[in-house]
Parts: C-alpha cells; sequence; structure tokens
C-alpha cells in the first residue's frame, strides 16, 4: 500500500476516534434536569390565617385613596405634586390589629380581626396645618375612618414636624436653582463649571435647633455616578419653614471653611478675589474613582447554591414554612421588614419581631455634615426597599417577592424582587464530633439555615437586613451596611472628624445604630425575664481543707421591674438573658428563649443634647417593658424634623413597671461605629459591618431539636463511608447529578422610579 495513502487513512481513523469520543463523553457529562421533591404540605387554615398580617394588595390601597378623597370633604393633590399649603396622603399602610384580637383568632376562639389600613395625611389648607393618621375600614371596601392620632400620640400632630414629600425636595431643589444660585451666577460658573446640571444636593437632617424650625443644609457634590464622595465645598441653608414656597429664603453659606450670609455676599467677595478658592477637577459621569463598574476582565464563575430536589422550604402568600419553623411576614413602609406569629413546630415563640429604626450621627468640620442625624423611619426603609439582583443580592434561585406600596403619592407603587428568601448551607457545621477515643466515629449536622431578607437603599447607604432561622430552634436578626459613605469637603482641621479618601474628599466618622421590636411569647404570652451569669466563690476543697479553690458558680437574678430590665449602652449586661415561661422542661428548668447581643454600638449622643430624647432608645443595648397596644413603636416618623419635642420618647416607656409574669416585649439596639478609610472608595462593604441578635433557645426543649434534622451524618469506624446506605454524603455525586434549571436573569429595578426620588437620595 502506498505509504501516504496508510498515513492519511491513519490521521482519518484518529480523527474519527477522538469525535466519537468526544460525543460520548459529552453525552457521559449531561445531567438531567434536577426534580421537585413533593410540596410541603401545610396545615389547614394556617396560610388564610397569616393573611391577617399580610401587606396591603393595590387593589386595597386604591380602595383606601378612593374613600379618603370621597369622604374627608377636604380637596386632597396627588402627593406627588403637592404644595406645602396642600392637603394630600402622604402613606398608607396596614393597620395591624390589636394583639389580643389576633391571638384569639388565630388560637381558634375569636373572628377574623376587621381588615384596616393606617393613612398618614398631610393637612397643609387648614386654618392650624396639621399632620392626622386614620384608621380605615373594613377592607375591601372601607365604609368608616377613624382619627386616632391623639390617641396614640397624646395631641395632634404640629405641621413642621411631617417628613418631606418628595414633591418639597423637588421644590427646594428649584428654589436652589432659580433663586439661590442665580444670586451667584459668577462664582458657579468659574468655580463649578455650572451650566445648571453639573452638581446635585443631599439633604442634612435634623432640620434646625429648636422645635418650629424647618431650616435645612443642603450639600452640593459634583452628579456624577456616586456623587456622595464629589463635594464640592459649597453648602446652603434653606428656611423653607413657610407654606408658601415664594417665601423661602437662604439664611447661610458655607463655602471652604468660611460662612457668608447670603449667595450675594458670596458672589461678590468672589469678584472681589476675597475668597479662598479650591478649584475640584471635574469627574467624569461615571464618577472615575467612585465607579462600580467592572475594572477586571470576565473570570470563572462564582460558586452557584441550588437545591438539587428542589427547595426544602414553602412560601404561600406571606406564610413561610421551613422544617419545624412556621411565621407570616410583611413590609412596613417607614420601618421595613418584620415577622408575626413565628413558630416551632405548631408552638408560638415570637408574636413579632421587626425593625424599628435606622440612626446615623455624624460628625464633620462642616454645617451639614456636623448637624446630620439621619432616622431612616422617617424618610422611609420599607418604602426604599430596593428591588433585588438575582444572584447577588441573594442566591440566583432564592424566592423572590415583590413589595408593594403607597407613599408621596395616590397611586402604590412596587419594587420588583424586593424581598427574598432562601435556603442557605452557611459552610460550616452546626455541631459535630470526631470521636478518636475508645470507639470511633464521626458525627455532624449541616448548618443549613432560612433566610428572609430585604435591601432597602436609603439615600447613601444600603442597609441589608435579615432574619436568619435555624434547625436548633434559633432565629438571628442581622444588618449588614454597604453603599456609599457621606462625605464633606476637606478642609482645614477635617482630619479630626475622619479620613481623607480623596484629594478633596473628607470620609466623615458617624455611628449608626438600629433598634429592633421583639415580642417573645415563650410557652405562652406572659413571661418573666431572667439573668444568669458567673460568678467566683471561694471554697476549701473538701479533701484537702488547707488549699481554697475558686470556683465559678451560677448566679440567678429575676428582673423584676422595667428599670432593672434597661441596660443603658455601655453598661455591663448578665451574659445571660432570657424570657422565662411559666412552664419547664424535662429537667425541671423554666423553659426559655435567650437575647444575646452581637453589636460594637459607639457612643450615645450626650442625654443633655436637646434633641436625645427623641433617639432615646439608643441609650439602651437591651430594654424590656410591658406589651402596650398604646406603645407599638419605639419612635415616631416625626422625631426627625422635631426631636426636640418628640412625638414619641422611648424613654417615657421605662417606668419601673413590674415585669414578672406579664406579656413582655424586648428594645434591642445594635450598632457600630464607622471611621471611613480609604477602602471605603469606591464604597463600603459588609464585611465586618454587620451586627444584630440570636434568639436562642435556653431550657426550651428537652434536647437539641436539630436531632430531627434529616441533615444529620453519622458512620463509624466499622462502617464503609463511601457506602450510600452507611453515610448520606456518599449518595450526594449520585442524587445532585443535576443541572439546575436557571431562569433567564431580567431586573425591573429602573421601572418603578417614576416618582421623583429627593435630590440625592435624602
Amino acid at each position: 500500500m502506498n505509504p501516504r495513502l496508510s498515513y492519511v487513512l491513519l490521521v482519518g481513523a484518529a480523527v474519527i476516534i477522538f469525535v466519537l469520543s468526544c460525543v460520548l463523553l459529552s453525552r457521559g457529562r449531561q445531567s438531567p434536569s434536577c426534580e421537585s421533591q413533593p410540596r410541603i404540605v401545610e396545615k389547614a387554615g394556617s396560610t388564610s390565617q397569616s393573611l391577617v398580617f399580610a401587606d396591603l394588595t393595590p387593589a386595597e390601597l386604591a380602595q383606601v385613596v378612593r374613600y379618603l378623597r370621597g369622604s374627608l370633604g377636604v380637596r386632597l393633590v396627588d402627593a406627588s405634586r403637592a404644595e406645602p399649603s396642600d392637603s394630600c396622603i402622604a402613606s398608607v399602610e396596614l393597620q395591624v390589629p390589636a394583639k389580643a384580637e389576633v391571638l384569639r383568632f388565630l388560637d381558634g376562639a375569636g373572628a377574623r380581626p376587621p381588615r384596616e389600613a393606617l393613612a398618614v395625611l398631610y393637612f397643609g389648607n387648614q386654618p392650624e396645618p396639621n399632620v392626622t393618621e386614620y384608621v380605615v375600614g373594613p377592607l375591601p371596601t372601607p365604609v368608616y375612618h377613624r382619627d386616632v392620632t391623639v390617641q396614640k400620640y397624646g395631641g395632634k400632630v404640629p405641621y413642621h414636624r411631617r417628613p418631606m414629600l418628595g414633591s418639597e425636595y423637588e421644590q427646594v431643589g428649584a428654589f436652589l436653582k432659580t433663586v439661590a444660585f442665580a444670586a451667584a451666577p459668577t462664582f458657579l460658573k468659574e468655580v463649578f463649571e455650572d451650566d445648571g446640571t453639573n452638581t446635585v444636593t443631599l439633604t442634612a437632617a435634623p432640620r434646625g435647633f429648636q422645635s418650629g424650625d424647618r431650616v435645612t443644609w443642603f450639600v452640593l457634590f459634583q452628579n456624577v455616578s456616586g456623587f456622595f464622595v464629589h463635594p464640592v465645598g459649597l453648602e446652603v441653608l434653606v428656611d423653607h419653614s413657610s407654606l408658601d414656597t415664594s417665601q423661602w429664603a437662604v439664611s447661610r453659606v458655607f463655602y471652604n471653611g468660611r460662612y457668608y450670609r447670603a449667595m450675594e455676599q458670596l458672589e461678590s467677595a468672589y469678584v472681589q478675589g476675597r475668597i479662598s478658592v479650591e478649584k475640584v477637577g471635574k469627574a467624569p459621569r461615571d464618577g472615575d474613582f467612585s465607579s462600580m463598574k467592572p475594572r477586571a476582565p470576565a473570570a470563572a464563575l462564582f460558586p452557584l447554591q441550588f437545591e438539587p430536589q428542589g427547595p426544602r422550604y414553602s412560601v404561600r402568600n406571606n406564610h413561610v414554612l421551613f422544617q419545624g419553623w412556621s411565621f407570616a411576614f410583611g413590609m412596613s413602609v417607614h420601618r421595613g421588614l418584620r415577622l408575626f406569629d413565628v413558630r416551632h413546630k405548631g408552638e408560638r415563640v415570637a408574636y413579632e419581631i421587626s425593625v424599628q429604626e435606622a440612626l446615623s450621627v455624624y460628625g464633620s468640620n462642616c454645617p451639614g455634615g456636623m448637624s446630620t442625624r439621619y432616622m431612616d423611619g422617617s424618610f422611609g426603609i420599607g418604602r426604599y426597599a430596593s428591588p433585588l439582583v438575582r444572584g447577588v443580592d441573594c442566591p440566583y434561585l432564592a424566592t423572590y417577592l415583590d413589595v408593594h406600596y403607597l407613599a408621596h403619592s395616590q397611586v402604590s407603587q412596587v419594587s420588583k424582587s424586593a424581598l427574598c428568601i432562601f435556603e442557605q448551607n452557611l459552610g460550616s457545621p452546626l455541631r459535630r464530633h470526631y470521636s478518636n477515643l475508645q470507639s470511633l466515629y464521626y458525627g455532624g449536622l449541616v448548618n443549613s439555615a432560612l433566610v428572609v431578607r430585604s435591601i432597602a437603599t436609603v439615600g447613601n447607604y444600603d442597609y441589608v437586613w435579615d432574619f436568619i432561622f435555624y434547625q436548633n430552634g434559633a432565629i438571628e436578626g442581622k444588618v449588614q451596611a454597604t453603599g456609599y459613605v457621606t462625605s464633606s469637603f476637606l478642609h482645614g482641621d477635617g482630619l479630626r472628624y475622619g479620613s481623607r479618601v480623596w484629594e478633596h474628599t473628607l470620609g466623615t466618622i458617624h455611628t449608626h445604630s438600629v433598634n429592633y421590636k421583639v415580642d417573645l411569647d415563650v410557652g405562652g404570652v406572659k413571661n418573666s425575664l431572667v439573668a444568669h451569669d458567673m460568678a467566683f466563690e471561694m471554697a476549701r476543697a473538701p479533701w484537702s481543707p488547707e488549699q481554697q479553690i475558686e470556683r465559678p458558680r451560677l448566679a440567678k437574678k429575676v428582673l423584676d421591674t422595667e428599670d432593672q430590665a434597661a441596660f443603658r449602652l455601655q453598661a455591663k449586661m448578665p451574659r445571660y438573658i432570657y424570657f422565662a415561661a411559666n412552664s419547664k422542661n424535662k429537667w425541671g428548668h423554666q423553659r426559655g428563649y435567650r437575647i444575646q447581643i452581637t453589636s460594637s454600638a459607639g457612643d450615645h449622643v450626650p442625654e443633655g443634647s436637646s434633641m436625645e430624647r427623641a433617639i432615646s432608645w439608643a441609650r439602651y443595648q437591651l430594654a424590656v417593658t410591658r406589651r402596650k397596644e398604646e406603645e407599638p413603636t419605639s419612635t415616631s416618623i416625626y422625631n426627625q424634623n422635631d426631636p426636640w419635642t418628640p412625638t414619641v420618647a422611648f424613654a417615657d416607656f421605662i417606668n419601673n413597671e413590674t415585669i414578672t409574669n406579664e406579656d413582655l416585649v424586648a428594645w434591642i439596639s445594635v450598632g457600630f461605629l464607622h471611621v471611613p478609610h480609604a477602602e471605603d472608595v469606591p464604597n463600603t462593604v459588609t464585611v465586618g459591618n454587620g451586627v444584630g441578635f440570636f434568639l436562642r433557645p435556653y431550657n426550651y426543649f428537652d434536647e437539641d431539636p436539630s436531632v430531627d434534622s434529616p441533615d444529620s451524618v453519622y458512620f463509624s469506624s466499622e462502617e464503609d463511608a463511601g457506602e450510600c446506605g452507611a453515610n448520606p454524603l456518599a449518595c450526594l455525586p449520585h442524587a445532585t447529578a443535576c443541572t439546575p434549571h436557571l431562569p433567564p436573569f431580567r431586573y425591573g429595578g429602573f421601572r418603578n422610579l417614576s416618582l421623583a426620588r429627593p435630590p440625592g437620595g435624602i
């Protein structure tokens, strides 16, 4: 045979063999789609019962608006275009029924409470302008409303306390552009290259120094991506207290370390050369150093979490089931994520676990920064629950739910996929032991937990809110901070108040404080508060009396009053504090749930401050009070704009009432000090910026309830750990040899921004 022909045939055969091998190998690598296991069976009635806590639907919100417009005898302007002198609906959300009514319904003896809404209205066109709150019901077809303002707050809410609407921010923006900035055209043109679009403002708050003030510092930044770290050095104090916007005025101007009476004075000083000008280089639209655009090319994909046999949890309406857990969830437009009727194996552990407030207190040598104490509930933690990005904000295959709300408009809005629920393998054992003494075995349990998450973007900061349910009966409340730091223009002694993070940018020192309400019902509604700790005692050794032993002993104390149960921020607190039931476990101990706080809170505002009572919840790392319907929240949305005469002062809740064998509520404060640093550019990471608390069973059970988990692993030295029958982990290669169904990535997070947001966020 021709050698050349032989060579060609051999090469051809090799190619055919290679192709066939690739086909066979690729077929071998193909995995079937993951099949879902049978759906979780819910107890009859549990889902419909949870609807008593469900957020209002768009149809219900529309019905409430329609009813109010036709029943109050007052012309209501849409809040999205309201003038301060108009009347409008500021917000509508669910009015949670009284606890006693709900428990009678949930526990089978009472009727379903009427479904009602809570509406906040601004009445600016009345002889005495005020804010009024109405309960409207019953839904879905309202026929009544009742004014609950005096009942809740002891009097009418003065109009100056109202949170600013988006329309008022727009009106301030128009005032700055057409009146204030028009008085300094040369300065703005030559120093900032102002064209009317290249700067944005950020509001400070509170607004003044005394009750009745509505005077706000607005800080100017370059209008670029991540503008919060692009200050230009100009800040303007606007008096917008008048209901007539034509009467608004500039009260003071600050530029590069100096104060001026008005923009005209700043313009005159500049034209005459009496100003020290610090020109800031014009940043590109993407913000340059503040841009979050990727700087590295795409690489191998990050790890993907999926459920090979489908989700092991169930979400129906606002009701969730996960192993032994069940609970209802909702979203307050002002306060954010909240849970109700939390049960473990059918027994109620907590009636309510909810976010109350997020506070930031800033320092600076610029007026806007040094006067800022943001109370985010006033701006709307739930309202600003941001749409979540699949695969980044939550696992790709999490369950995503929309959030509907009505605020600053007569039309409800939707935040698409603003809440996610997922089960997560935390990558470490919940418990384990490797026995290498006497018998040889390994026993362990996968630490898989259910997470309920929302992320609120309130201006510059993004808060990641988690409630986490563990297999051992523990619940974790956790918040992580990310987003952008707020900055001041670097001048003078600025480094006393933070760190330089760019050429003209001072990352300003600030504290974060977050308050939670935890209404535990351990073994029933009536609980007591008990403290356990350790103390050393001196004892003589019984077998050698001449020797002493310092032995730890258990120190026990029942905290009988609210005063005893109020622990100041930096005070020593017993390491074990728990809600104790009237029942005992198998071993004779009072069944309980322990409160364990994980926090590194900074110092609180001095109590001598004129505004401290408005944020007095932050005095305490923990305070336990008797539960009262008239004390539903630790603060008020009206405290931000009048902290000097707070509408709700938490300190008043603590009045030494007895808390033994009563319905109790724990108010938990967590937080941390943030000294911005170079690594906060472009923006802050969540690592190390998370705080929270655990609710842990403490003799509540007779043994760890996770012994019933199907995720347990056990094998001994006498077994072949590689055999599927001996070790469930050995079954994984076959059981998980499937390809998860990944729905296409979509994002609707920019479609719901039809309403104007406050200029520069908040």
